[in-house]
């Protein structure tokens, strides 16, 4: 279940880390859902957050690119950096930080535009193509990461919506690697898909860790096992155990995680 770079130790330096959360709460009005959350993401790895329903997994995973700021009633404090840099400076543009932190939900949801016009969306926004023979790049480009643009070339101008669901979960990640993000967030990419289109998203994330950083929710074990170099366990809020895969899932050091992992929790 495991390969060699889950169990390999070496040591991380603070060049390694993307993202670093330190003291993280979040409020929903009276409801704490975040409790002093403290974590240290590495680049170049996809990072896995487990745990029952309700636990606080997307809560924080929003708060990495700033979701949680369209939410009224949220509250979040403490600090979290992207290359050290703290994303909750009034200095930082939300708008600007999504381009650098994209985002993939649980449900697909393509733009009702042409598939061209769902990658091109992003790009346009930010200035980033300045001819139409850069943004065609950019969308071939962009396709070509979201392992997509065989099946779509022939039909950049058909509507992103007429895909299938595994279709349009890739065209929704190509779509947000077209801003050249340097973190991608994934909410239960897969929960909506059947088996074969989960494989292609999971060979997908394996492909795009070589370029991003990634963080990814998911209520499958399975799935957390074998997608991800790291594993961080939360449960009614509080960040439990985080540390690398293969020993989250072998070899626990808190009774929580293993009453997870072994089912008797969740």
């Amino acid at each position: 279940m495991y390969d060699d770079n889950h169990l390999a130790e070496r040591t991380v330096t603070q060049n390694d880390i993307k993202i670093s959360a330190n003291k993280v709460n979040v409020h929903y009005g009276e409801s704490h859902a975040i409790k002093d959350v403290d974590v240290a993401i590495e680049d170049k790895t996809v990072t896995a957050f487990i745990g029952p329903s309700g636990c606080g997994k997307s809560t924080f995973l929003r708060c990495i690119n700033r979701m949680n700021d369209t939410i009224d009633i949220c509250r979040v404090t403490g600090d979290i950096r992207i290359d050290n840099e703290d994303i909750y400076d009034r200095k930082v543009d939300p708008v600007q930080l999504r381009a650098k932190v994209g985002m993939v939900f649980q449900k697909p949801n393509p733009f009702p535009k042409s598939i061209y016009d769902n990658i091109a969306y992003g790009p346009r926004i930010h200035g980033l193509a300045r001819s139409k023979a850069d943004m065609d790049e950019i969308v071939e480009k962009s396709l070509r990461r979201g392992a997509i643009w065989d099946e779509v070339k022939d039909r950049l101008h058909a509507p992103g919506t007429g895909l299938s669901g595994g279709q349009q979960q890739r065209l929704c990640i190509a779509r947000a690697v077209a801003t050249e993000p340097e973190v991608l967030l994934m909410d239960e990419p897969c929960s909506a898909l059947d088996p074969i289109a989960t494989s292609q998203v999971e060979e997908l994330i394996d492909e795009l860790r070589k370029n991003y950083s990634l963080v990814i929710v998911t209520h499958s074990m399975q799935q957390a096992a074998r997608v991800s170099q790291k594993t961080a366990f939360f449960h009614l809020g509080t960040l439990v155990e985080y540390g690398d895969t293969g020993q989250i899932f072998t070899n626990p050091t808190d009774e929580r995680t293993e009453s997870y992992i072994t089912g008797r929790i969740g």
